[in-house]
């Protein structure tokens, strides 16, 4: 039976709290995915893709990159939130490091065999993980956000990368597609673009529904950008 239990973590003070969902049935050792929000923060659409992780076997967490594990916030306080992290990526890597600390204690957790997601804001963190260079088998970047920050320029890339990206994406243009691309082959990281034509951003999200600004949810594409995600996944744990 899967079950889905707040973690908390990070400093007392300003403390964090994920959300692991696992079944608990299973006594094994199970690779984790992180699971990235987008600016709205820990919300029903994060934790239903942990689910749906669960459910295949692997241990979904839930990370928490503005605090509280608060589900309900408005949108300006959401955009202040994303634009303070963006403004400062090296207190948003510290961010992502403490979540991945955290999925590494989980119960259950198989600490070799671990990747990441995110949508996104979460697919820029997932890729600010990446180039860190984290021991993590593998990451995907869901219609993310490509800029990199002003450090790490020559680290190399450990994981596994794979970008899946709507090519009418109004947030990452091709030149931004383009930068990502020399930048992953530069830094040594096995990587791989699926970019899905006639879709835009947020192209995972059913409630996405802004045609005038690129966000429309596209369930063909949906589909076949989490097939893929699982695919690479599979790949990168056998490898291990």
């Amino acid at each position: 039976m899967l079950t889905s239990t707040p973690v908390p973590y990070g400093d007392p003070n300003n403390g964090f709290e994920g959300l692991m969902v696992a079944d608990e049935g299973d006594t094994q050792t199970r690779p984790v995915v992180l699971v990235f929000h987008t600016i709205r923060g820990r919300t029903e659409f994060e934790e239903a893709k942990a689910q749906r992780l669960a459910e295949m076997g692997y241990i979904g967490f839930v990370v928490d990159l503005y605090g509280g594990g608060k589900k309900v916030r408005s949108p300006e306080a959401c955009r202040g939130l994303m634009d303070g992290l963006n403004a400062d990526r090296q207190l948003l890597l510290e961010r992502i490091r403490a979540a991945l600390y955290c999925a590494r204690g989980l119960p259950g957790a198989d600490t070799q065999r671990m990747a990441a997601i995110g949508f996104c804001f979460g697919g820029k963190c997932v890729l600010d993980l990446a180039r860190s260079g984290a021991d993590i088998a593998a990451v995907a970047s869901f219609h993310g956000l490509y800029d990199p920050p002003g450090f790490h320029a020559n680290t190399p890339i450990a994981a596994s990368v794979l970008i899946l990206h709507g090519w009418d994406d109004p947030l990452a243009p091709p030149e931004s597609v383009l930068a990502l691309g020399e930048e992953l082959t530069r830094k040594g990281a096995r990587w791989e673009l699926v970019a899905y034509g006639h879709t835009g951003h947020a192209f995972t999200n059913p409630l996405a529904n802004d045609p005038g600004k690129g966000l429309l949810f596209n369930p063909v594409s949906n589909e076949r950008a989490w097939g893929r995600m699982l695919g690479f996944f599979r790949e990168a744990f056998q490898e291990i």
